[in-house]
């Protein structure tokens, strides 16, 4: 079967199931025509059985006794087993049954062989019971099944002949509707042959009908069109990703190759002060690089344990002594559900970019708010990182968190970054169930960050 294909397959199931249908359809048709046949010549028997009956009972029984046709006998007999009368056909000494097969208290329909009525073929018998309790008679009817026998014959090689043909045509019709059901099928295999076999984004064909095969096929687009932005942004990260790279990396070479030339005349002192400082910056960027990668891969590590959002700022604000960070406590504790270690580094790269910004001072806050505007339904905690540099434009304000965006007066490396900051606190945030967004600060110029994380009462925190 595997081997037949999905067409193959889906014609064998359908033939044979076709096949064995019409098969019991058959037989079906077969035992009801016989089974019908059969009453009506019981009926016609009966009938005429009853007439003759009736007449032997008004003791007025004609010889020979009146029939209609040749292939019926009738016979009456007594309790001897004597014939009193009989049909013009019927034999006048010998009874069509035996009389210990009669019951002369009931009708009885009785199958007898044909060389003893002189009928052809099966012949059917019925028994009416007549006469009086004194003199009791049996009237036999006796009725030839050969025309019966001869109607389902006919019937049978009727269907013998027509049923293989029936099931060739269909099977020959099945066989072409099949194809055109799946030929949507094979329109996607192309399609995604095409798109194998060249480079770029494609799109697989779309049939026109609102059916299992029109939603595959937009399924399928779509996860190709994921798939494509995929790329797109893995390939963008890569470029991104090695330029970002080759710059220590030359930075590093510049000044080996300076020292080695000057020789004797090298400050090596201020030689390894530049490649430290170098060498910092690429450790950096790879580590950056490698969170953000772990990040991609790994599902969000959410409910891992309750953090203490006003000690976690007072923590960070510690390291950031000038300028100074100050920290506007909450009125009591409020926890949230998250990892303290990315916590910690998501508020350390919001102080980071907020002081190096700053002309004054950064002000780090919290305050348990009833919103639930955040990702998900539920009560959140409202943290802030407020500076009063000199701001980030409204239209610049969602792509600032895009890996490797710096703004124009923020290029310069040695003190920018890699722009992989943001990208980082975004990802963390999501992983800690919140959200992250810039606003202005009120009635001063700068820069706000809201940062939205799930509330945790403080019963639970505590625990």
């Amino acid at each position: 079967m595997p081997a037949l294909g999905l067409r193959g397959r889906l014609m064998a199931i359908g033939v044979v199931g076709l096949t064995i249908g019409l098969a019991l359809g058959g037989v079906v048709l077969l035992g009801a025509l016989s089974f019908v046949l059969q009453r009506t010549v019981d009926t016609e028997a009966f009938r005429t059985a009853d007439a003759v009956a009736l007449l032997a009972a008004e003791d007025a029984l004609p010889d020979p006794l009146p029939v209609a046709g040749g292939q019926v006998r009738v016979q009456v007999v007594d309790g001897q087993g004597r014939i009193r009368a009989a049909s013009i056909d019927a034999d006048r000494l010998v009874p069509m049954v035996r009389p210990e097969r009669l019951n002369r208290d009931g009708r009885q329909r009785l199958e007898v062989p044909a060389e003893r009525v002189g009928l052809v073929g099966p012949v059917r018998v019925v028994a009416v019971p007549a006469g009086t309790a004194a003199d009791p008679l049996t009237v036999l009817v006796a009725r030839s099944m050969a025309d019966v026998r001869h109607s389902t014959h006919v019937v049978r090689t009727i269907l013998l002949v027509a049923f293989p043909l029936l099931v060739a045509v269909l099977a020959g019709v099945a066989w072409r509707v099949v194809g055109a059901t799946l030929r949507p099928v094979e329109a996607l295999r192309r399609g995604a042959e095409e798109i194998t076999g060249r480079a770029g984004a494609g799109r697989l064909p779309v049939p026109a009908s609102a059916d299992e095969i029109h939603r595959l096929a937009v399924t399928l687009n779509g996860m190709l069109g994921r798939l494509e932005s995929a790329r797109v942004r893995q390939r963008a990260f890569v470029s991104d990703a090695a330029h970002e790279l080759r710059s220590p990396l030359t930075n590093i070479r510049t000044e080996l190759e300076v020292a080695q030339r000057l020789a004797d005349r090298t400050d090596w002192t201020a030689v390894t002060a530049n490649l430290l400082a170098d060498t910092d910056r690429l450790s950096r960027l790879v580590d950056d690089l490698l969170l953000l990668a772990r990040l991609d891969e790994a599902p969000p590590a959410r409910g891992t344990g309750p953090v203490e959002l006003g000690a976690l700022l007072i923590e960070v604000a510690a390291r950031y002594p000038s300028p100074p960070v100050r920290v506007t406590p909450p009125a009591g504790p409020l926890w949230t559900i998250g990892t303290v270690e990315e916590l910690r580094r998501v508020l350390a790269n919001l102080v980071d970019n907020a002081v190096r910004h700053a002309q004054g001072d950064v002000v780090l806050a919290a305050e348990a708010t009833s919103t639930t505007t955040g990702p998900g339904v539920g009560a959140y905690h409202l943290v802030t990182v407020t500076d009063d540099g000199p701001g980030i434009a409204s239209a610049d304000r969602e792509r600032v968190f895009d890996r490797f965006t710096r703004l124009d007066d923020g290029r310069a490396r040695d003190d920018g970054g890699a722009g992989l900051g943001l990208a980082i606190v975004r990802e963390l945030v999501r992983r800690a169930g919140g959200s992250i967004t810039l606003t202005d600060p009120p009635e001063q110029r700068g820069l706000r960050v809201c940062l939205l994380l799930p509330a945790l009462p403080a019963e639970d925190g505590q625990r």
